[in-house]
């Protein structure tokens, strides 16, 4: 199984959209694949039109103890299943601060899990606490999507010194893929794209942990349908397969498959 955590620290950059129409472009190829959605705001949840009552169980329910992965896990679609989030999980984090081995509750829980998958992707919160965490020590890759602004680097700067630290505690973890979400055909976005290329170009300076790192080719184009999908709980296939994101999340899908194909 191969499994990645989509992250950015940064809010509002396409992560869950990403999560969400990476892994169904997947599911609809014939792989396997589940979400496990770690964000308290639980968008991927309802992105995939799952809504939770409250006293529903969910990742939650994982993370504090009371219930294994199997109870949790919804097949939303043929081989598509999700691990949900519940906005519960807001009070998670307290529960969680004095437990032992916090940082690897997740892991330890799907590497009790014998689901048979080829994917499992985890879409990350916007900040990096314990949720954060966990899905670091729980993956063996990490992708990034980026905007295309200015400001893009720096914060992935940041981003790369926290996958340092996390490596102490996950060895094999490694950064391996980053794409530009919300593109326009505008001289910012190519330059904010050359300049990606370009600090990727120079490998040998790079830290060690994202010197193989794959800058995707395709771009995720800004499209106001992968705005409008999730308000209808569904991922833009189904709710627009003619749209740009579409294509564009179909494009990225097939090349995850040829550079990370995995091995269940």
């Amino acid at each position: 199984m191969r499994s990645i955590a989509i992250m950015n620290q940064k809010g509002g950059v396409g992560k869950t959209t990403s999560t969400v129409n990476i892994s169904a472009a997947l599911a609809a190829a014939g792989k396997r694949v589940c979400v496990v959605d770690l964000d308290p705001q639980s968008h991927a949840t309802l992105h995939l039109g799952v809504e939770l009552g409250y006293d529903a169980k969910s990742v939650y329910d994982v993370l504090t103890g009371k219930c294994k992965i199997a109870e949790v896990r919804h097949q939303v679609a043929d081989n598509f299943w999700l691990i949900p989030a519940h906005l519960n999980m807001v009070g998670a984090e307290l529960e969680l601060a004095s437990a032992i081995g916090r940082e690897l509750i997740l892991r330890d829980e799907l590497a009790e899990d014998d689901f048979p998958l080829d994917y499992l992707f985890i879409d990350c919160p916007p900040s990096l606490g314990l949720f954060t965490l966990n899905a670091l020590t729980s993956v063996q890759d990490v992708f990034v999507p980026l905007q295309p602004h200015y400001l893009a680097l720096q914060g992935f700067l940041r981003l790369v010194d926290t996958l340092e630290a996390v490596r102490r505690l996950n060895k094999s973890l490694r950064l391996s893929g980053i794409f530009l979400c919300m593109f326009d055909a505008t001289r910012l976005a190519d330059e904010v794209s050359l300049d990606v290329t370009d600090f990727f170009g120079q490998r040998d300076k790079l830290p060690a942990i994202c010197r193989e790192a794959v800058i995707f080719k395709t771009k995720i184009r800004r499209n106001i349908r992968l705005a409008e999908a999730p308000s209808h709980g569904s991922p833009i296939f189904n709710y627009d397969p003619n749209s740009s994101g579409a294509e564009d999340y179909h494009n990225l899908a097939v090349e995850i498959a040829e550079k990370f194909g995995s091995v269940r």
